[in-house]
């Protein structure tokens, strides 16, 4: 590895690798993404022609090996993340995977003890605690801009998936594959990132049931959590409603603010001062995520999102579905 450039291996072309992620790794200074790998040759071949990557594989062993790969970003479903973790682990190379970190707590933890072991970190692309959108509510709360925060609670719900109620196929809604339902899949974003706000969480307690009928995993949550700076917090999910919110209340001693996980409406805050807030996405959201990332392997600063926050990410959404 050279510190000037950070030469990437990508397993895993699916979605989110198209526009969310993937284009990042080229596209930061000192990244480039040196090879990809499908398990369908076909998907592997047409990636990397359509963004002009130079090699691809259809194994996931030969990319973690290769001389000319320095770190691994593992871009699957979480119940393939625990191996292909471990593949990196073991020849000593720095590894990223998709949120959520794994099928469940135990995962995570054999994982965290692996990289220890190696010595090389290991990141969870949760990316909006890279992000200058979400930066802006981090410094109006160290600011004591609503006095001190008493309480966060979150509403999110939406219309069911066509393709749930037509009977397709779905990974994001069989626990076997995704750990859980779309809870695990979206409510994940925003607890890790009330995590990065208020710390770790301690005590999580939920109800989860299938109201639809349509898949396995839940699809409907309400829960209640606290975080380790004393923060309390609630929240409310559910995937068969009749239309869309996404709102988050942030109640402070002097005030609170108003903002959304997923959205990109402006954020409010409501209290001595009236402030308004809209920090544009980048076109790849994860562009700051894996700038991050390359400065944490060059030793200039450590990356927000590291194994052990996502590890308690996990753990959290376990309690409150185990509940």
């Amino acid at each position: 590895m050279t510190l000037n450039n950070i030469r990437w291996g990508m397993i895993g072309c699916g979605s989110v690798t198209e526009r969310k992620s993937g284009p990042a790794f080229w596209q930061v200074e000192g990244s480039s993404l040196e090879m990809v790998m499908a398990r369908r040759e076909e998907q592997a071949k047409d990636y990397c022609a359509r963004h002009g990557i130079a090699r691809y594989t259809t194994d996931a062993h030969e990319l973690v090996v290769d001389p000319n790969v320095d770190a691994i970003y593992v871009a699957t479903p979480p119940n393939s993340h625990l191996g292909y973790a471990l593949m990196a682990a073991e020849v000593g190379k720095p590894c990223v995977v998709e949120k959520p970190m794994a099928l469940n707590t135990k995962e995570c933890d054999i994982m965290l003890s692996a990289f220890e072991k190696a010595g090389v970190p290991l990141f969870v692309a949760y990316y909006r605690r890279s992000l200058p959108r979400f930066d802006v509510i981090q410094k109006w709360i160290a600011k004591g801009k609503i006095g001190t925060v008493r309480h966060i609670h979150w509403t999110y719900h939406r219309p069911p998936n066509p393709n749930d109620v037509a009977g397709k196929a779905n990974w994001r809604v069989d626990p076997n594959v995704a750990g859980g339902g779309y809870f695990v899949d979206l409510a994940s974003h925003g607890l890790n990132l009330f995590q990065q706000w208020f710390g770790n969480i301690t005590v999580a307690k939920g109800i989860a049931v299938n109201q639809q009928g349509f898949y396995a995993a839940e699809d409907a949550v309400t829960a209640c959590f606290s975080f380790e700076s004393g923060v309390l917090g609630s929240g409310y999910w559910n995937f068969a409603a009749a239309n869309r919110e996404d709102k988050v209340e942030i109640i402070g001693s002097e005030g609170k603010i108003i903002c959304s996980v997923f959205g990109e409406d402006e954020f409010v805050l409501e209290g001595k001062e009236h402030l308004v807030s809209n920090v544009a996405n980048p076109d790849a959201v994860q562009y700051f995520h894996v700038e991050n990332l390359i400065a944490h392997i060059k030793g200039e600063k450590t990356h927000p999102s590291m194994g052990i926050c996502g590890r308690n990410t996990t753990w959290a959404m376990e309690q409150i579905l185990k509940s």
